[in-house]
């Protein structure tokens, strides 16, 4: 086994002991946001247990991966209770089990921060996006304030110990290294969260076009 698989393994039993627990501590703003994003066939890339369910429109036709199983039977269990239709899978970010070009819309929930290979979930998320699709993200990211990604660094080995979190990852440098164009970026709590859509530079044209 390699040292990522290995990697993989340790974040899918430290999700599996989150017996109840929610992933993503941040508040329903940042997750409402990035539902509102989502559009015709969508992803969502570490759905956790589920949380990110009821602030989708009932047009998205949605799927989503989970790393640890535990907390996707919280989802299934979560969009049963909504009544919410959704594929629901067991899955790799860096291998997911989709053909190329096969959504419109992929999310990530405050997943990447733990994803040992973010590089690579988010080149697997380009793969699977069609022409005109987009990537959108919340995230927690290195903060551009000196001060506050020195505490960063100091706090990121207990972190990634016990949680798994890395916390100086800047999603935005892989996103413009797979040569998409970003449509709208912030920044928030000190520079500790991102809000990030991009999609390739050439779509505008495109879907002009169309």
């Amino acid at each position: 086994m390699t040292d990522e698989k290995k990697e993989t393994e340790r974040i899918r039993l430290i999700y599996d002991r989150r017996s109840g627990d929610e992933r993503s501590r941040a508040g329903g703003a940042d997750l409402r946001w990035l539902c509102s994003q989502a559009y015709g066939e969508t992803l969502e890339v570490g759905i956790g247990r589920g949380r990110t369910l009821p602030f989708y429109s009932s047009s998205v036709h949605l799927s989503a991966i989970e790393l640890s199983p535990v907390a996707l039977e919280g989802a299934r269990r979560r969009a049963r209770e909504l009544g919410r239709e959704a594929n629901l899978w067991l899955g790799d970010a860096t291998e997911l089990p989709y053909p190329d070009e096969h959504f419109d819309t992929v999310l990530f929930s405050f997943s990447l921060c733990t994803i040992p290979n973010d590089r690579a979930a988010i080149a697997e998320a380009v793969r699977v996006l069609r022409p005109l699709g987009r990537i959108a993200l919340v995230e927690h990211v290195r903060s551009p304030r000196l001060v506050i990604r020195g505490l960063e660094r100091i706090a990121e080995p207990l972190t990634v110990r016990c949680q798994g979190d890395h916390l100086l990852r800047d999603p935005l440098e892989h996103i413009l290294a797979e040569e998409r164009e970003v449509e709208y970026l912030e920044r928030r709590m000190l520079g500790l969260v991102e809000r990030l859509v991009a999609r390739k530079p050439e779509d505008n044209d495109l879907a002009q076009a169309v």
